[in-house]
């Protein structure tokens, strides 16, 4: 890994749901690890640095609902107060997101 180069949700999580994850064959892929929309959103792959506004992501070994239902949980996970934390000022707005998921 690069110097640079922030972690996604399941490098952190360690679900393994990622795209050939060693749960990806029982459990299905998550969504988050999928979502080409938000590729590149606070530097990472696909939803992997946005998971909170996915629905179907893992929260506590359990699949979520849609952002509306899982927001608040979300907003006290230590991966999305690291990802608000490394982000800083750049950190993308909920709003945002979903406005480049409904594009």
């Amino acid at each position: 890994m690069t110097a640079n180069r922030r972690c996604n949700c399941w490098e952190i999580k360690k679900c393994g749901r990622e795209p050939g994850g060693i749960n990806a064959s029982e459990h299905g892929e998550c969504p988050a690890s999928i979502e080409k929309k938000l590729n590149g959103v606070h530097g990472g792959e696909n939803a992997g640095r946005a998971c909170w506004v996915i629905a179907g992501s893992l929260c506590g070994d359990n699949v979520q609902g849609n952002y509306v239902d899982k927001y608040e949980n979300c907003t006290i996970c230590d991966f999305y107060m690291k990802v608000k934390s490394e982000e800083s000022a750049n950190f993308t707005l909920m709003s945002s997101l979903i406005m480049k998921l409904e594009q």
